[in-house]
């Protein structure tokens, strides 16, 4: 049986924990957007590759005998660009808000502060 001293205790420690998990589940997301931000500059770079190589590799075709190739490519390289552009912007705006909802709970809650940097 629980004793009325250990119910005040746990009662007392709950915000504390409420406010720790709130944090943990904070710092997933955030978690979450870094590996966004990985994927976009991941998707960002694939694109500069195709382009360094068809440039490396231009002395082996005429343009004007593949431009039915590479005008396709170039669409898809401009479409890779946006998308990679847009996950990088997406997710750095997101782990900013992520952060200053941690700086609120930190300024809010003194105690946690000295855990969280």
């Amino acid at each position: 049986m629980i004793q009325p001293t250990q119910m005040k205790n746990s009662q007392a420690e709950l915000p504390t924990r409420i406010l720790i998990d709130e944090i943990q589940l904070i710092l997933s997301e955030k978690r979450t957007s870094l590996s966004l931000l990985r994927t976009g500059i991941a998707v960002f770079a694939l694109p500069l590759s195709v382009f360094s190589v068809l440039i490396a590799t231009s002395n082996y075709y005429e343009v004007a005998k593949v431009v039915y190739f590479i005008i396709p490519l170039l669409v898809l390289c401009l479409i890779l660009l946006i998308l990679g552009f847009y996950l990088i912007f997406k997710s750095m705006k997101n782990i900013r808000w992520y952060d200053r909802i941690i700086a609120e709970i930190k300024h809010k809650h003194g105690s946690l502060s000295k855990l969280i940097n």
